[in-house]
């Protein structure tokens, strides 16, 4: 059952209230349904789940600031706080893998472990362009306007056409955004990557970070770098797959991530 906070975050908690907490944060466009390939391995795992939509998307209030990476980062202590978690590991796919980052810099006592999947670091001057071209079309169209180009870049092409029904879900999600708020948010994706390069004093809790090697807009070479930010940080790449690899293929994502955090908790729990 869906549950709201006093600012109209909508969030459902899944698994054992004393397990450890696992909070999943979706990307631009969808809604906490995406993790929906996710949450069973993740509890049959032992694990407690908490996933939640951010401002301006799904069930949730439009964001009462005006947004920013910092304010996403807010919702998320907001989040912990509701559920009573002093602490969780923080799987972040794409925006939410920059709101992960952005959390660990703010409250590093509270991120035991981070799983930043499919998400950016820095681009280059043409990728910025691209984007920023992207949020124009957002801001005067709509999320209309970037659909058909992001399913196009999420998922492979052979997958698109065998699955025509889960490219209509994720379009449903996508349009059901408010084009008031969208290109807002899209451009905190844009222009927020600054913020979380480079963090100075460094991340100290354990990570892994995961995109395929088809993800063209968050690709290798910037898992590569967001790794060796990070001391100590895993790196999967993941062959044939594009952004939305956690649709396309859950079990190539879920293993490694459950892996992961088993181990985390594990050695956390034999301190």
């Amino acid at each position: 059952m869906t549950d709201h906070l006093p600012d109209g975050t909508a969030v459902i908690q899944t698994g054992a209230v004393n397990a450890p907490a696992v909070v999943l944060i979706h990307g631009l466009g969808l809604n906490k349904d995406c993790w929906q390939w996710a949450v069973p391995d993740l509890t049959e795992a032992g694990f407690q789940v908490i996933a939640y939509d951010l401002y301006g998307h799904g069930d949730s209030a439009p964001p009462p600031f005006p947004p920013s990476l910092r304010l996403l980062s807010q919702q998320l202590g907001l989040i912990l706080d509701h559920c009573q978690c002093d602490q969780a590991a923080i799987v972040g796919f794409s925006l939410g893998g920059m709101i992960a980052r952005r959390f660990a810099q703010d409250h590093p006592d509270r991120a035991v472990a981070l799983a930043i999947l499919f998400s950016p670091h820095r681009r280059t001057a043409d990728a910025q362009a691209a984007i920023l071209a992207r949020v124009e079309q957002a801001r005067d169209i709509g999320p209309s306007a970037t659909v058909e180009a992001a399913l196009d870049r999420w998922f492979t092409t052979a997958h698109r056409a065998a699955n025509p029904d889960q490219m209509d879900l994720v379009r449903q999600w996508v349009l059901a955004n408010d084009p008031a708020i969208y290109h807002h948010i899209y451009r905190v994706l844009a222009d927020s990557i600054e913020e979380i390069v480079a963090p100075d004093p460094a991340l100290r809790c354990p990570a892994l970070v995961m995109t395929g090697d088809e993800d063209y807009g968050n690709g290798p070479e910037m898992s590569q770098a967001i790794a060796a930010e990070i001391p100590g940080a895993e790196l999967h790449i993941l062959k044939g797959l594009r952004h939305m690899a956690l649709a396309e293929d859950p079990p190539a994502v879920n293993a490694p991530v459950i892996s992961f955090l088993q181990r985390v908790f594990r050695k956390s729990a034999s301190k």
